[in-house]
């Protein structure tokens, strides 16, 4: 029988608890929606549980979830007050947070367990669509302190062989994140930038990865990025699977009204 290899997930989250605020964003996020509802048919197995690189955590050194019944973070303002009621009550799974904390330590990037860390809306708006039935267990990993691009590509490395152990690996973050400039005004850069990183997802792994490395370079890339945390993930998402192909999994040009968005599939797909 063949082994079955997850493969791995940059995915562009969305605005806030999106999911959960139909009455109000219509269907704006239709084109996002129907992208995440297609993950389970892509990878064609079940995961055992599922790793959330998330934008929304990062810590003076890499943090791990370990609590066996995460609560919610709401962490976010300025939306209607059922969203802060949201439940997303899947579980944690403290075995494979243990083991994520000691592959990271193997590699060279010591890694703390956190018991009280609950689900922050870059993990429970991306996996609702994915698991509506919140019953797949959620491990979430954080970002470190100086977003260093190269440190979150070896702690993929560090993380690549889960995927033949029944996890799947997802960094949830946005390719475009500028909240000082979203929508109209981020319209060119985003466009920019984002052509310039579905370019160089095309290309082969070595001179991906040197383009990466050097992100900050690219046309449109600060205005995109003041801060590079939420295109953290994806350096994660890619080490762990550095020598597969990148796939597009998602893209709009008017995201927000103005903006390009992209998520990307690193490996192939076990689609029937």
């Amino acid at each position: 029988m063949q082994e079955h290899i997850f493969p791995t997930y940059f995915l562009s989250h969305g605005g806030g608890p999106w999911p959960f605020m139909k009455e109000h964003v219509g269907n704006r996020y239709d084109v996002l929606e129907a992208s995440l509802k297609d993950i389970p048919r892509q990878i064609g197995l079940r995961p055992k549980a599922v790793l959330v690189v998330t934008a929304h955590w990062e810590g003076p050194q890499f943090l791990v979830s370990a609590s066996p019944r995460p609560g919610m973070l709401y962490d976010y303002s300025g939306f209607p007050p059922h969203t802060y009621q949201i439940q997303y009550p899947a579980p944690g799974d403290p075995a494979l947070a243990a083991q994520v904390k000691d592959l990271l330590d193997a590699a060279g990037h010591p890694a703390r367990l956190d018991h009280e860390r609950g689900f922050d809306h870059g993990t429970f708006s991306a996996l609702y669509p994915i698991y509506p039935q919140a019953d797949v267990p959620l491990v979430q990993l954080s970002l470190k302190h100086g977003y260093d691009p190269l440190t979150h590509i070896e702690v993929g490395r560090a993380l690549a062989v889960l995927r033949r152990q029944g996890v799947l690996i997802a960094g949830s973050g946005l390719s475009y994140h500028n909240l000082r400039q979203f929508g109209q005004p981020g319209a060119i850069a985003s466009h920019q930038f984002d052509a310039w990183l579905r370019l160089v997802m095309a290309q082969p792994p070595a001179q991906r990865l040197e383009h990466l490395l050097h992100w900050d370079q690219a046309p449109g890339a600060r205005q995109s990025h003041p801060y590079e945390d939420h295109l953290l993930p994806l350096m994660v998402a890619l080490g762990a699977a550095e020598q597969e192909a990148a796939q597009v999994v998602y893209h709009e040009d008017d995201f927000a009204g103005a903006l390009a968005v992209t998520s990307f599939r690193f490996g192939e797909s076990h689609a029937a």
